[in-house]
Formats: structure tokens, C-alpha cells, sequence
């Protein structure tokens, strides 16, 4: 950010005069935040699970933490190049009387839709779950694995 100062600005309360714009700055951002339909009063969850995605030649890996989810609770399904991986956590309530300090570990159903580069041989998925770290194997169909073509010279 640059600042000037202009010759007839008066300089007493200088600094006084930049945190009110810096109130206001972030006063509109929660403006905008609630405009945009997100909420500001509510602390976001994020997105759970969180994911990763690699792929190689033959395979796409998709590789989810889910800690404290047994793999019977999960429900995965593949359709063509979406991924959908869906389930509930069960966090044990507390004594009825407990005071939280801090509330950070929801409970609750989850769903989440995965778009993947390419189709997949639906027929050939793989899914492990060990130490809540949920494992995919996703085969690339025929079509969409990489094809090597000779090129003839006449």
C-alpha cells in the first residue's frame, strides 16, 4: 500500500485516521462475506475429508483422512469420472454437565463428490481403510489411458 500525505491534511491524529479506514476495510469485508451468502457469525468446518489425488500411467489414488470413521460406515460409489464418498462420524458425547473450553471435533453426516480427470473402470475400484486414512484405486478405463502411436516415414 502507498502512502502520500496531502499538504493540507492535518497531521495530529495521523495514525488515528488509518485505523478507522482499517475498520472499515474490514468492515466491509464482512459485508461482502454475508452478500456472497457465507455467513460470518458461523465458523466454517471446512471440507471434510480432506483429500488427495494422484494418478500414474494405469491408476488414479485418492487417498481421504477419515480418522475415527470404521470403514463399515462409509458408503463409495463410482459413476463414469465421479467419486462420491459419504458416511457419518460418531463423536461420544460428553457428560451431561461438561463445560467445553474449546469445540472443535464435529459430528455428523458427510458427503463428498470427486470429479475425476477421466472415466474409470468401474469394475476394477479398490478402497482400503487403515489408521483413518481411507485408500482408493481408481483404474483408468481403455479410452482414457495414454496410447502410443508409431509414426511411419514414407
Amino acid at each position: 500500500m502507498i502512502f502520500r500525505k496531502v499538504s493540507n491534511w492535518p497531521t495530529w491524529n495521523w495514525q488515528s485516521q488509518w485505523e478507522e479506514m482499517e475498520r472499515l476495510r474490514r468492515q466491509m469485508g464482512l459485508l461482502t462475506e454475508g452478500l456472497a451468502g457465507r455467513p460470518s457469525t458461523e465458523p466454517s468446518a471446512g471440507v471434510f475429508p480432506l483429500m488427495n489425488v494422484t494418478e500414474d500411467k494405469d491408476n488414479y489414488y485418492v487417498r481421504a483422512e477419515l480418522p475415527g470413521i470404521k470403514a463399515d460406515a462409509l458408503d463409495i460409489s463410482i459413476t463414469g469420472d465421479s467419486l462420491s464418498i459419504s458416511g457419518e462420524r460418531k463423536i461420544p458425547e460428553e457428560q451431561e454437565n461438561a463445560k467445553y473450553h474449546r469445540r472443535e471435533r464435529e459430528s455428523g453426516k458427510f458427503s463428498r463428490i470427486l470429479r475425476l480427470p477421466s472415466q474409470v473402470d468401474t469394475n476394477k475400484v479398490e478402497a482400503t481403510a487403515t489408521d483413518g486414512i481411507l485408500k482408493v484405486m481408481l483404474p483408468k478405463s481403455e479410452e482414457a489411458k495414454p496410447k502410443q502411436i508409431t509414426v511411419r516415414g514414407e
